[in-house]
């Protein structure tokens, strides 16, 4: 094997790590998301979506107070996601918008605003979790 094929199987594990990367840095902020939000039926909980290019606007009367099979759906879709992608990170119901704005006393402060603070955090962790 030459350098030039040498430096290309290189440059194929480095896309291939930033891409794992990625994923796993978007997982820990759904994941954070999904931890600050509050809890009073697990219906906001449970609705936490991800899209891959686009919102995804689904909804479901469906009850996730662990907000474990959201985070499940999410790490599913993630697998999908290849690099020049974008993920949207999400929540469709209706009163998402108010509990962020600080309508729930379990979560005054809101969930994204919070977790988008903790951005290099959830980077730093995914980076260090392939090493």
């Amino acid at each position: 094997m030459g350098f030039a094929a040498d430096l290309n199987k290189l440059c194929e594990r480095a896309v291939d790590k930033a891409a794992l990367v990625v994923r796993r840095a978007a997982l820990e902020l759904q994941s954070g998301m999904i931890e600050r939000s509050p809890v009073d039926t697990g219906r906001f909980k449970g609705n936490w979506q991800c899209g891959i290019g686009t919102i995804n606007t689904d909804t479901s009367q469906d009850e996730d107070k662990s907000g474990q099979g959201a985070l499940g759906r999410t790490a599913t879709t993630l697998q999908g996601w290849k690099p020049g992608q974008t993920i949207v990170l999400s929540n469709s119901l209706p009163y998402a918008k108010r509990l962020e704005n600080g309508w729930s006393d379990q979560a005054p402060s809101g969930m994204v605003r919070l977790t988008v603070q903790a951005y290099s955090d959830a980077v730093k962790k995914a980076v260090e979790s392939i090493k």
